[in-house]
């Protein structure tokens, strides 16, 4: 059999309560339990991918700046008026 090390842990009343249930309900030690949570964990992590980057685009510049609400909303106010006038709202 292995080392095992000894240490304290702080858990929530109601986990602990959980704990308490389930390890009598499986008939397995708490520390047992606790101990394949932690394999699984530590096994879930491991496995995540790390997500390719997202692509980047280069529009030439802003019309407006989006932290001025008046240029904002004036901007598309003439966008809205320019869709109106042409009839082409697609």
């Amino acid at each position: 059999m292995g080392f095992h090390m000894k240490t304290t842990l702080n858990i929530d009343d109601t986990v602990m309560a959980r704990l308490k249930r389930e390890s009598a309900r499986q008939g397995r030690t708490m520390s047992d339990l606790v101990e394949t949570a932690l394999r699984n964990l530590f096994r879930a992590q491991k496995n995540v991918k790390k997500l390719p980057p997202l692509p980047t685009f280069h529009s030439g510049g802003m019309f407006v700046d989006p932290a001025n609400r008046d240029d904002l909303f004036r901007l598309m106010d003439e966008e809205k008026s320019d869709l109106y006038r042409t009839g082409n709202q697609d």
